[in-house]
Order: structure tokens, then sequence, then C-alpha cells
């Protein structure tokens, strides 16, 4: 049996906003765009990782009211999950990303237990570290 990740989710306050930060700041490709019941969906991915897609929607985009609204309140709060992208040139996406006017939680850097590594908040407020690929 093989298994794999085929998506994953980031809730983004503003589709338009995320994909300046996502597209054009850490360069994933836009695969689909899909606009369903006055929500969207964007569906970026990479060369590197083909079967991923990495899906941008809004809080309330498939969900009841008060799920979107618990979902708003925890990415208002900074409180979702943090996600981790890898990199093969750390500096230089680091460069890419502050450049976009991203918010820098921290340079890069040699940490303790292994990866090279620097953060970041998107627009909306997720936090992003970016390791360097080994």
């Amino acid at each position: 049996m093989t298994i794999s990740l085929q998506f994953t989710n980031i809730t983004v306050n503003d589709v338009d906003e995320a994909l300046g930060f996502y597209r054009d700041a850490l360069g994933l490709e836009v695969r689909n765009d899909v606009s369903s019941g006055g929500f969207r969906w964007v569906t970026l991915g990479t060369d590197a990782q083909p079967g991923l897609g990495i899906v941008l929607s809004e809080p309330h985009a498939g969900r009841s009211q008060a799920q979107g609204d618990a979902i708003q309140e925890l990415l208002t709060k900074g409180s979702l999950p943090m996600l981790v992208f890898a990199s093969d040139d750390l500096d230089k996406t680091f460069e890419a990303v502050r450049a976009s006017g991203a918010e820098v939680l921290q340079e890069p850097k040699d940490q303790g237990w292994g990866p090279r590594d620097c953060a970041f908040r998107d627009p909306s407020g997720n936090h992003l570290r970016i390791s360097q690929a080994s």
C-alpha cells in the first residue's frame, strides 16, 4: 500500500493578497482557481512535488458560519498550525520573501536541533518556517 499527501489547506483572509505571497514571493505555481457559492479556492503547487496541491481559501469557504467564525478567530490570533517549507537556497528564498514585505520573524539561522531555517508571517498572519533542504 502506498499513501501520500495530495492536498493541504492554508486558510487566508484574502486569496488575492495571499497569491502575492505564495505565488510571487515563494514561487509556487497556480494549478487551479475555482469559484463557488461566493467563495474561491486557489490550488498552488511546485514541480518539486507535482502530486501535492496547496489550497488557499478563506475561513468561511465550504464551511458553516459557526465553523468559519471559529477558524477566523484562530487565524486572527495567529493560532493556526505553522507551515514548514523547504528550499534548496535558503538565503535566496529569504531575500525574495523579505522583499515582498512579509513580516520577518527570524532571519536564516543554524538551529541546534539540525536545520538552518528562517521564519515569516504571511499577509494573513500564518506562521511559516523555511528550512534549507538537505
